[in-house]
């Protein structure tokens, strides 16, 4: 029943205030778990509209080990390689050894370089051997080398190819220039107290430029070394050759004789000096001076077996 004086339809003076006073005044009711989550969205999305800025990821937790992880190492997860296997060789060049720790994984074209940085040796002058020649283009892995394995090298450096690639008749050359810088026979101390009696009165003539076959009597009017007179005679059908003196005759088998040896006299080339070897070293000369040069041939060739002037 309507209250007096209040036509239908109409609030009486006071609703408003009482039902504010009443509302105010109720206990508030739990939410449930959907009407919560519903709210907290939308008054999220209320502080982010005033803002006028996107809605922020959720922060990581502090002391989270991925973060940390991320920070520290500036990689990816999985990211760095393994370091590279190492193995220790001996390497043996020259009778010289290096000891070298080098990656198991490189090439042998890798360690010639290495090879190079240390001996100076270039790589192309290189044989780098480990049971038999190390490829260049496999691994110390592929052909097994072991820690402690010894390579060994062959081969030389420029300065040692130089020296090889000199002229080989250099030192031949170089002893003949010796030989030829050595004081003449005829001007040796030994020769030269013969020489300087000057020549014999009586020698033989000589031809010079000329080649004669052996005379049919003795060459004679020579010196020997102690500077008394000395004659050749050729007994070919004995094969001997008697060296006379005035006190006796030497009757020597020409196969007894090692070598003849003759040099022209300074001043007189017309005349040669001459020894023939009786014995195994220079102690066995035995010297004559003042042969005339035309018979010096026949001479050599008659004693050392050459009998073409019979």
């Amino acid at each position: 029943m309507a209250a007096a004086g209040a036509p239908d339809g109409m609030e009486e003076p006071g609703m408003d205030t009482e039902a504010e006073t009443v509302a105010a005044e109720a206990p508030a009711r739990p939410l449930n778990c959907v009407e919560a989550e519903a709210a907290a969205g939308a008054a999220a999305e209320d502080a982010c509209a005033a803002r006028g800025s996107p809605q922020p990821a959720p922060a990581q937790p502090p002391g989270d080990p991925a973060a940390q992880a991320s920070v520290s190492n500036g990689e990816d997860a999985g990211g760095g390689g393994a370091a590279r296997e190492l193995v220790d060789l001996k390497i043996i060049w020259n009778k010289t050894k290096h000891d070298v720790k080098f990656p198991l994984d490189s090439t042998g074209s890798e360690l010639k370089q290495k090879i190079h940085s240390i001996t100076g040796l270039p790589p192309a002058m290189q044989k780098v051997m480990y049971k038999g020649l190390v490829p260049e283009d496999k691994t110390l892995r592929e052909i097994k080398v072991t820690s402690g394995a010894k390579i060994m090298v062959v081969g030389s450096t420029i300065n040692d190819v130089l020296a090889v690639n000199t002229p080989k008749d250099s030192a031949q050359q170089d002893a003949k220039a010796e030989e030829n810088k050595k004081e003449p026979l005829c001007r040796q101390k030994q020769h030269r107290k013969v020489l300087d009696k000057g020549k014999p009165e009586d020698v033989m003539p000589s031809v010079k430029g000329a080649q004669e076959r052996l005379p049919t009597v003795p060459l004679s009017g020579m010196y020997n070394k102690s500077g008394g007179k000395v004659r050749l005679t050729f007994k070919l059908e004995q094969d001997q050759l008697w060296i006379g003196t005035k006190e006796r005759t030497e009757k020597l088998p020409m196969g007894s004789i090692k070598n003849v040896v003759s040099e022209p006299i300074e001043g007189h080339e017309d005349y040669h000096m001459m020894a023939f070897q009786l014995g195994p070293t220079e102690a066995s000369y035995y010297w004559v001076y003042w042969v005339p040069t035309q018979y010096v041939d026949a001479i050599k060739d008659t004693v050392l077996g050459k009998r073409q002037y019979f």
